[in-house]
C-alpha cells in the first residue's frame, strides 16, 4: 500500500507534460509508471540530450543498450521454449527477424512512440535516423525493466510487443538464408561467387553498408543494409530473385 500512496503523491506533482507522458506509458505498458524519470529519459533522443555535468549529456542511449539486452534475452527464451526441436541456426535467424532495427522501428511507430519521442531533428533528420523509434522502443524496455523488474518486463515484451505485432508462424515459414542459397547455386552450377564490400557510409552510429555480389568476376547484384551481414543477405536475395530460383 505504501508504494501506491507514494505513487499518488508523485502524480500530484506532475505537470501537464508529465501527465501526458504517464498516460501514454500506461497505455503502452499496461500499468502506471512508478518512476516517471526513467521514461522521460527513455523517450529523449541523443539529438535532444541534456547536459548534466562536465559535458556529460543524458539521452536514452544507455537505456537503449540495456533494453536491447533484455529484449534479446526474453525473445531468445521464448523461442527456445516454443521450438524445443529446432537448432541454434533457426533460433538465431528467427530472433534476428524479430529484434532487427526495421521490425522494432515499425513496432515503435505502431505503439505510438512517434507521438512522445523527444528530438531536435527536422523531418529530414528523422528520415536519416531511420531507427529512432526502434531505438526508443529498446530504451522503453530498459526503463520498464528498471522500473518494474524482469518478470513484469518479460510479460510486457511478450504481451505488448511480440504477440500483437509478430506472426511467428509466418516468420518461421519465410526465414531464408539467401546467402547460403546463392552459395549452393554457385557450387551446383560451378560458378565463382564473391561478396565484395563496395562502401560504408553514414556515421559511427548509423552506418549503411553496400555489398556487390559478383558472379565470375562481374557485378551481378547489389545490396544495402545497416550491417555487412544484412547487406550481403540483401544482395543475395536480389540475386536469388534475378536468377528466379525456387525456395
Amino acid at each position: 500500500m505504501k508504494i501506491f500512496r507514494k505513487l499518488r503523491l508523485h502524480e500530484l506533482l506532475y505537470n501537464k507534460k508529465d501527465k501526458r507522458l504517464a498516460a501514454a506509458i500506461k497505455l503502452m505498458v499496461g500499468s502506471k509508471p512508478l518512476n516517471l524519470s526513467l521514461y522521460k529519459l527513455a523517450v529523449r533522443h541523443s539529438s535532444a540530450a541534456e547536459e548534466i555535468k562536465h559535458g556529460v549529456k543524458a539521452s536514452n542511449e544507455r537505456l537503449e543498450f540495456l533494453g536491447d539486452a533484455v529484449l534479446g534475452t526474453v525473445v531468445a527464451e521464448h523461442l527456445f521454449m516454443k521450438f524445443p526441436y529446432r537448432d541454434e541456426g533457426f533460433l538465431t535467424e528467427t530472433r534476428s527477424r524479430i529484434v532487427n532495427r526495421e521490425s522494432l522501428n515499425r513496432v515503435g511507430q505502431k505503439i505510438g512512440l512517434s507521438n512522445i519521442v523527444e528530438s531536435d531533428l527536422s523531418d529530414k533528420g528523422l528520415y536519416s535516423h531511420k531507427s529512432i523509434y526502434g531505438d526508443t522502443l529498446e530504451a522503453l524496455v530498459g526503463a520498464v525493466y528498471l522500473d518494474r523488474g524482469y518478470i513484469f518486463c518479460r510479460q510486457f515484451i511478450l504481451s505488448k510487443i511480440l504477440s500483437p505485432y509478430f506472426d511467428l508462424d509466418n516468420i518461421i515459414t519465410t526465414v531464408t538464408n539467401f546467402k547460403s542459397k546463392i552459395i549452393e547455386w554457385s557450387q551446383r552450377e560451378n560458378k565463382e561467387v564473391e561478396f565484395f564490400l563496395q562502401s560504408v557510409t553514414g556515421t559511427q552510429r548509423f552506418k549503411e553498408f553496400t555489398i556487390e555480389l559478383k558472379v565470375e568476376g562481374e557485378v551481378f547484384t547489389e545490396g544495402k543494409g545497416p550491417t555487412k551481414k544484412k547487406a550481403e543477405q540483401e544482395a543475395a536475395k536480389n540475386a536469388f530473385e534475378k536468377l528466379k530460383l525456387a525456395l
